[in-house]
């Protein structure tokens, strides 16, 4: 059955609601449709331009915790200056909630695949199908990129989780492993995997160690280990409201890691939570790492050394006590169901061109090393391509960036080739014509070691 069949034969299955106002014969302003998957909790929203160039775009939105009580509303583009912007192209949007908030990479394929099926329910089938992905969404990309038979011609990922889920997790324990040995006063413990769902022991977890973070600041000794723990957790070295450090202004880093690893940590470990509740217990594990073979990996290695020789203390011996006492084991059921639901095997089916902040404090640059080397792995590495953009910051490009970055994909949809658009270079030149926005693609950039890949040299056993 060809890709298009399937989408076709998927809207027979659906009888969606939806909810719509078309405009008037004479109006141009997109037609704007709101639905609902039967028998489900997940919505989708849709917008057609009058001047429809029949490509739609599938977008598939980021990661919303569960415990911040955010609305789990359909979207269907990164913002909405880049919504008009795609729109003004001729381009149609659609995208859905997800049946939930939290981690929902279980589900999230399968909303989305009915979503666009809805949408050729209702608009008929579009000529070429993109899929854009932010964050979790990016991932949840890289996932339909490797699914034959959606009827998805190419794929955008941005500032994605290109890792994986069991990526993710470990290496956040890692840094977190860091604090609690080496910050942490003597005689209080740290729970650092686990929960069980229980949102206030890992709140308890998390004000422990922000705390001895915070303490940890007010001397040479603490300064030292926090740049240790922050090189693990993969935290950039430039923190909003400062100039970007320079190469060798190690203590203007060090402030930086400081206040990165204190957000770092209040963020991204309530977070675990959702994903152990969703795949049914802890995915993650350090026993066996080699902490002294990951710093020596690390592009942080040299700030680090330095700070830690000049605040007298023994970095060697640090890296020993992290490798005695790793001691985090997962639960083989869940690393399963983990590894099911929210992995990448490399083997892409469609080309997929993904985008990175070099900066990125969440989904650390270093998974696009990571991803790439998955791929080649596979051996699918013609069908990518990957560029950067010299920012601060998750997901933070500018819609002349991400505008540039569709056109690219679907010049390459187009031709059946890789051109010159899709190079950094022509990337950046065309996100500057656009003036919608600043254009700051690198034309030469290569992101450092990701250090959470469990195996080989530098990750101890792999489960």
């Amino acid at each position: 059955m060809s890709p298009r069949s399937l989408v076709t034969g998927l809207t027979c299955a659906l009888a969606v609601s939806v909810v719509a106002a078309p405009p008037a014969a004479a109006d141009p302003a997109p037609t704007h449709v709101e639905g609902t998957i039967p028998g489900e909790p997940t919505t989708w929203v849709a917008d057609v331009p009058a001047a429809w160039n029949g490509t739609v775009i599938l977008y598939s939105h980021g990661y919303r915790p569960s415990f911040l009580g955010i609305p789990n509303t359909a979207q269907n583009a990164p913002d909405e200056e880049t919504a008009q912007a795609l729109l003004a192209r001729g381009y149609a949007l659609v995208g859905s909630s997800y049946e939930r908030t939290g981690w929902t990479l279980d589900t999230a394929a399968v909303d989305q695949l009915q979503t666009l099926a809805a949408f050729g329910e209702r608009f008929g089938e579009p000529d070429r199908v993109l899929a854009l992905g932010t964050s979790m969404g990016g991932l949840l990309t890289g996932q339909l990129a490797e699914r034959g038979g959606t009827g998805i011609d190419g794929a955008l990922a941005t500032c994605g989780l290109m890792h994986g889920g069991v990526d993710l997790l470990n290496y956040q324990l890692d840094g977190a492993h860091a604090v609690a040995q080496l910050l942490v006063p003597e005689g209080q413990s740290v729970q650092l995997a686990g929960y069980g769902g229980d949102f206030a022991a890992v709140g308890s977890a998390v004000d422990t160690m922000v705390a001895a973070v915070e303490a940890g600041q007010d001397s040479p000794e603490g300064r030292a280990r926090i740049a240790l723990a922050a090189a693990l957790y993969h935290l950039p070295r430039w923190a909003e409201g400062q100039p970007e450090p320079g190469p060798r202004d190690h203590v203007a880093q060090q402030q930086a890691q400081y206040e990165q690893l204190l957000g770092g940590l209040a963020f991204t470990y309530p977070a675990r939570v959702d994903v152990e509740n969703t795949v049914g217990g802890n995915p993650s594990w350090n026993v066996g790492v080699d902490y002294r073979a990951l710093l020596g990996a690390a592009d942080e290695r040299k700030q680090v050394e330095i700070l830690y020789r000049e605040a007298g203390l023994d970095l060697q011996a640090d890296l020993a006590e992290l490798t005695r006492t790793a001691d985090v084991a997962p639960d083989p059921a869940a690393l399963e169901r983990a590894r099911a639901t929210s992995e990448l095997t490399g083997d892409l089916e469609i080309p997929v061109l993904s985008i990175h902040t070099t900066h990125d404090v969440l989904a650390p640059v270093q998974v696009e090393e990571e991803y790439a080397e998955t791929v080649r792995d596979a051996g699918r590495h013609q069908l990518l391509r990957q560029a950067y953009v010299h920012r601060l910051g998750h997901c933070g490009f500018t819609p002349a960036e991400l505008v540039a970055a569709v056109s690219a994909l679907d010049e390459r949809v187009e031709l059946g080739r890789w051109t010159g658009a899709a190079s950094p270079r022509g990337l950046d030149a065309a996100a500057e014509r656009l003036d919608l926005g600043a254009a700051d693609y690198l034309h030469a950039y290569r992101p450092a070691e990701w250090l959470g890949d469990r195996g080989g040299a530098l990750g101890g056993p792999r489960y």
